[in-house]
C-alpha cells in the first residue's frame, strides 16, 4: 500500500505495516491528522437541540447561558465518569466471579493473597471458601452503596495519610457505581453549572476508581488465577506460532478467561488440536489481558505463548495470517480488526456485551455455563485453523525477529519486595543515597497522535533513564517498551551511570513491567510502602507519574486518582480542557495546594524529562536525602 503510515518507535512493526495491503490504524491516523479546534480546547456543547454550540471570544456563552469554564468541566466530567464505569464493571465482574467460585467450593491459587486481603479487610473465617465469600460480599456492598454513604473499605485499603487529606478536602466518594450515576447527572442540560464542584466529583471518582478498580481487582484476579512471579519471557510478533492453534484474546478480565485457561491445560484438549493437525492450542497476548497472563506466566504455563504487544498492534497481530479465533471481553479491542479478520475468515468470539463487536458473535459469559463457552471457543478455533491450513487464506506472514527474546515479566508489589530480600528497604536506601535518584512511573495507554505509535513514550523513558530514575510501568506502555527493547536487562546500557550499576548488578533492566494498565494499582502500593519507610505523604516521594500518550476516558479516571494521590502527573497530549481559564489554573497550579498534585502538560519528551527530573530534585531536598 502507497499510503502513508504514522510513526512507530517500533521500527520493525513500522516497517511490517507499511507493506500491508490492508488498512490498519497507522494509515488512518495520517487521514484524520486535522483536528477540531474546539473539540481539542472541550468547548463544543452538543446536549441539547440548541447546539452544538462552538465558544470563543466571540462567542463566550451557548444559547442555554453556560460558559467555557461550566462546557469544559461538564464534558470533562462525563469523560472521567466514563472512564470510571469502565474499571468499576471490571472489578465487579471479578468480584463476582470470586464469589461463584467460593460458592462452587472451588480451591484458589493465590493463597497467600487470600490471607493479606482477609486481614486487610479484617475479615476472620476459618476456610479458603468463607474467605473468598465474606471478601466479594464485601466489596460488592461498598460498591453499591447510594452516593451518600461512604465507601467503607478505602479506609482499608488507600494509604492512611492519603485518607486523613480526602476527608478533609471532602472528597471520600460514596458508592462507586451511584458516584458515576451521580456524575452522568450532573453534567446533563441546565443542572450543574460549578466547574469547581464538578472537578471534586472527578476526584472522587479518580479515589473509587483507583482503590477499586486499580488496586482491589488485582488482588482479587491474584487469589483467582494465582500470584506472580518474577521472570524474563520473549515477547513481540515472534512469539507466534503458526503450527499452533491460535487463540488472540483482548480486553482486561483475566478472570472470565480462568475456565479456557484451564482446560488448554488438560492433554485431552490438547489431543483435539493434535488430532487437527497443530502441535497444540496456544492463547496469543494482546492488549492489557495479554499482559496479565504475561504476569502469571508461571500459572498460565505453555497454553500461553506470549504477549505479541498492545491495541495498535493488534491489526499487525491478525496480518500475521496465524490467528485462528479472536476472543474479546473488554476495550482496547479496536474496531479495526473486524474488516481484517472478515477478509482472512478468522472468527470473533465476544463474551460481555460492553466489547460487542459487529461481525462478532455474542455468547455472554456465565459462570454457570462457563464449560459450555470454553467448547464453543475451542471449537470454533480448531475449525477455523482446518480452514487456515487448507490454504484458504492469504499466506502466513510470520515476524520471527519482532519483539524481543527477554523481556522481564511479573513485577508487582510483592514479588518486587520478595526480589528486594523480603522489603522495600534496600530500595528506599538507594534513594536515600543517591544512587537512584527517583521514580517515574511510566503508564497507561498507547496512541498514535503522541508522536506516532509508543514514539512519545519511549522517547520519554529513554530520557528519564539517562537522569538515573527509574521507571516502572503499567499499561499498553508497557507493550511498546518491551518490544522496544527498554524492559531487557541489555537497556542498563541506555541508563545513566549508578543506575546502570545498579541494574546490572541485580540482572534487571531499568525499566519494570508491572504489566496491565489495572496494575497501575500496584505501583500505588509501592509507593505507599515507600512513603511509609520514609515516614511521609505520598506528595512528598521523589516519585512523578506520566501517561506520555494516553488514549481513553479510563486514562482520565487514572489520571484523576494520580492527582488525588498528590503526584505531579505528565501528560503528552494535553486533556480538551484548554477552553476553560479555570480548569487550567485548577489542574496545573491550585491542585498542590488541595491534593499536592499537580498537572504537566508538554509534548516535547526532552523538556518534559528535565520538568520532571526538577521535580525529583526538589522532592529530593525538601526530605533532605
Amino acid at each position: 500500500m502507497s499510503q502513508k503510515i504514522c510513526k512507530d518507535a517500533d521500527k520493525k512493526l513500522e516497517a511490517y505495516i507499511g507493506q500491508l495491503s490492508q488498512e490498519v490504524s497507522h494509515h488512518r491516523m495520517v487521514i484524520q491528522q486535522n483536528k477540531c479546534g474546539y473539540g481539542l480546547a472541550g468547548v463544543c456543547c452538543k446536549l441539547c437541540s440548541n447546539g452544538p454550540c462552538r465558544l470563543s471570544s466571540a462567542r463566550p456563552r451557548g444559547v442555554c447561558g453556560a460558559d467555557a469554564d461550566t462546557i469544559v468541566m461538564r464534558n470533562f466530567l462525563r469523560s472521567v465518569a466514563a472512564g470510571s464505569g469502565c474499571y468499576i464493571h471490571v472489578v465487579e465482574n471479578v468480584a463476582k466471579q470470586l464469589k461463584n467460585m467460593a460458592l462452587a467450593g472451588m480451591d484458589f491459587p493465590g493463597k497467600e493473597t487470600l490471607e493479606r486481603v482477609s486481614s486487610m479487610l479484617e475479615i476472620q473465617k476459618e476456610t479458603e471458601q468463607e474467605k473468598a465469600l465474606a471478601i466479594a460480599d464485601v466489596v460488592l456492598a461498598d460498591m453499591y452503596k447510594p452516593v451518600e454513604e461512604k465507601m467503607a473499605v478505602i479506609e482499608k485499603v488507600a494509604y492512611p495519610r492519603r485518607v486523613e487529606k480526602w476527608k478533609k478536602l471532602g472528597i471520600m466518594p460514596g458508592g462507586a457505581k451511584d458516584e458515576i450515576f451521580n456524575a452522568v447527572i450532573k453534567t446533563s442540560t441546565n443542572l450543574n453549572s460549578d466547574p469547581v464542584d464538578m472537578l471534586m466529583q472527578c476526584l472522587r471518582l479518580g479515589i473509587s476508581t483507583g482503590v477499586y478498580g486499580l488496586v482491589l481487582v488485582n488482588l482479587l484476579q491474584d487469589i483467582m488465577m494465582g500470584e506472580s512471579e518474577l521472570g524474563f519471557d520473549p515477547v513481540g510478533l515472534q512469539v507466534i506460532d503458526p503450527d499452533y492453534i491460535n487463540i488472540m484474546i483482548t480486553g482486561h478480565q483475566h478472570s472470565l478467561f480462568k475456565d479456557i485457561q484451564d482446560a488448554l491445560k488438560n492433554d485431552n484438549i490438547q489431543g483435539i488440536a493434535k488430532k487437527a493437525g497443530a502441535k497444540g492450542f496456544r492463547i496469543v497476548g494482546c492488549t492489557c489481558v495479554g499482559q496479565d497472563f504475561q504476569v502469571r506466566k508461571a500459572v498460565c504455563g505453555e497454553i500461553f505463548c506470549g504477549h505479541a504487544g498492545n491495541n495498535y498492534t493488534s491489526e499487525a497481530v491478525l496480518e500475521t495470517g496465524c490467528i485462528d479465533l479472536v476472543v474479546s471481553e473488554f476495550n482496547c479491542t479496536l474496531p479495526g480488526i473486524e474488516p481484517i479478520c472478515e477478509k482472512l475468515g478468522i472468527p470473533q468470539i465476544c463474551i460481555d456485551d460492553v466489547a460487542k463487536k459487529v461481525n462478532a458473535e455474542y455468547i455472554p459469559y456465565s459462570f454457570e455455563n462457563k464449560q459450555g463457552i470454553t467448547a464453543v471457543i475451542i471449537a470454533k478455533a480448531t475449525t477455523s485453523y482446518a480452514t487456515r491450513k487448507e490454504g484458504t487464506r492469504p499466506a502466513v506472514n510470520v515476524m520471527a525477529d519482532h519483539g524481543c527474546k527477554k523481556s522481564i515479566t511479573g513485577v508487582t508489589e510483592v514479588t518486587l519486595e520478595k526480589f528486594l530480600g523480603g522489603s522495600l528497604e534496600p530500595l528506599v536506601e538507594l534513594i536515600k543515597n543517591g544512587t537512584i535518584k527517583g521514580i517515574a512511573g511510566v503508564v497507561g495507554c498507547s496512541n498514535l497522535r503522541g508522536g506516532g505509535h509508543d514514539v512519545y513514550t519511549v522517547e520519554l523513558t529513554k530520557e528519564l533513564i539517562k537522569n538515573n530514575i527509574l521507571v516502572v510501568s503499567a499499561g499498553c506502555t508497557c507493550g511498546g517498551l518491551e518490544n522496544c527493547g527498554l524492559m531487557a536487562p541489555e537497556a542498563a546500557e541506555l541508563a545513566e551511570d549508578s543506575l546502570k550499576a545498579v541494574c546490572k548488578q541485580l540482572g534487571i533492566p531499568p525499566v519494570l513491567n508491572f504489566g496491565p494498565c489495572l496494575a497501575i494499582g500496584r505501583i500505588e502500593l509501592v509507593a505507599g510502602k515507600i512513603a511509609s519507610l520514609l515516614g511521609v505523604d505520598i506528595p512528598d516521594l521523589p516519585v512523578v507519574v506520566s501517561a506520555p500518550q494516553w488514549l481513553e476516558e479510563q486514562a482520565l479516571a487514572d489520571g484523576a486518582f494520580a492527582l488525588a494521590l498528590g503526584f505531579p502527573l505528565h501528560l503528552g497530549l494535553t486533556p480538551f480542557v484548554t477552553g476553560s481559564n479555570l480548569a487550567v489554573d485548577v489542574l496545573t497550579n491550585q491542585m498542590k495546594d488541595l491534593t499536592g498534585g499537580q498537572l504537566i502538560c508538554n509534548s516535547d519528551m526532552e523538556e518534559s524529562a528535565r520538568c520532571l527530573v526538577q521535580i525529583i530534585d526538589e522532592k529530593r531536598k525538601n526530605l533532605g536525602i
